[in-house]
């Protein structure tokens, strides 16, 4: 039988909820209330050696192995029980299968365990959530850029609608197999150390030399696999030959890539009429991205950037926590509130047989029912 804990004037507390987050090579656990309080946040990362990728088998057995203490170190670092659960919130997808798996395996069953409602979150939507409480950014556009996903995203009508996207490979994959060609090491992210060796001077003192790499840029969208194709067949010959560095293939590297965004989402921007941007995804704490992005938004009027650090960006548990928390409120609401909703309205809201992972996932696929409300942009 599900807990609905009796009465809501019986609450003295805001609903809180915890978020089971592991599409990638991360497993993440995070507590959060619907008041947008952060009350624990631990991830593991699956760390391969250098010059290689993390393979679904693998990452999916160092998720298997990791979760159930993260899930009771999210506890322990909020101070909490189960009973002060009020729903359970986890990562249905985008995301590689595998892990996918392992993820909604659990939380299935310590929704039966802890006999909590079970809620699956759209990974694009809890990033963009999380996004908009950290940094209190009412309606941006949102640049979202991750290892698996480039999109450039508004609010209209009830959905978060892609405005533009990459058409191959995402801005993330494309650094971190660029790393790997240059065999830069994966710990703590290949992104992280091309940033890095971005930011040094050659080590004879030199400046860095921009390289004009392929800059490709089709209306709103974007596309990166020309370019790495150009560092592999081109780029590492040069490096042969002694003509740059590794420090200035990831110097021409960033600004090349970064330039792309921030010109697709400048247009969208226009197209909308916002003056707002939201950066979230794992690439989005990339200091040299938010600098360049911050130089296009103070160029406009009234322009402002919202942008975080690793702890929010990087794929976390809190986003999944509080975007399922967002949905499952709504949902409360909608019946009544928690006073009225008795086990058989919990069942029906998230049918367990619905609470399966999918690969593929669009971020428009969502209706964003908590912003129904909301005074919004409606594009034409």
């Amino acid at each position: 039988m599900l807990q609905t804990t009796s009465k809501v004037s019986e609450i003295k507390k805001p609903l809180i909820a915890i978020g089971l987050e592991g599409s990638a090579n991360k497993i993440a656990v995070g507590i959060v209330s619907i008041t947008g309080d952060i009350l624990s946040n631990v991830r593991k990362t699956y760390i391969t050696p250098p010059g290689t990728g993390f393979l679904p088998r693998e990452t999916a057995i160092h998720h298997k192995e990791n979760i159930h203490q993260l899930i009771d170190k999210a506890l322990s670092d909020a101070k909490l029980t189960k009973d002060d659960i009020d729903c359970i919130c986890y990562t249905k997808g985008p995301g590689m299968g595998a892990c996918l798996h392992v993820v909604a395996i659990v939380a299935r069953t310590i929704s039966l365990l802890w006999k909590k409602p079970l809620v699956p979150v759209n990974h694009c939507i809890g990033h963009i959530e999380m996004g908009r409480v950290v940094c209190k950014a009412e309606n941006p556009i949102v640049l979202y850029v991750s290892g698996g996903n480039t999109q450039v995203i508004a609010y209209s009508m009830g959905r978060y609608r892609i405005f533009g996207e990459t058409i191959d490979i995402a801005v993330g994959n494309c650094l971190d197999r660029f790393a790997r060609l240059i065999n830069l090491s994966n710990d703590p992210s290949p992104g992280y150390n091309i940033e890095q060796l971005a930011k040094k001077k050659n080590e004879n003192g030199s400046e860095l030399q921009y390289i004009e790499l392929p800059y490709v840029v089709k209306g709103m969208d974007v596309s990166f696999s020309g370019l790495l194709s150009w560092l592999e067949q081109f780029g590492l010959d040069m490096l042969k030959k002694g003509k740059c560095t590794e420090n200035d293939l990831c110097f021409s590297l960033q600004e090349t890539i970064f330039a792309m965004l921030v010109e697709i989402t400048e247009r969208a921007m226009a197209h909308c009429g916002s003056n707002e941007v939201l950066i979230v995804g794992g690439v989005g704490c990339n200091e040299r991205l938010q600098e360049m992005m911050k130089m296009m938004v103070d160029d406009r009027v009234g322009g402002k950037l919202h942008a975080m650090d690793d702890r929010y960006c990087i794929d976390n548990g809190c986003m999944i926590a509080y975007a399922g928390l967002l949905s499952f409120s709504t949902s409360l609401e909608k019946h009544g509130g928690y006073e009225k909703v008795d086990e058989k309205i919990l069942r029906e809201m998230y049918p367990l047989s619905d609470c399966t992972v999918t690969q593929r996932f669009r971020t428009d696929e969502v209706e964003v029912i908590w912003r129904h409300k909301d005074s919004t942009m409606q594009v034409e």
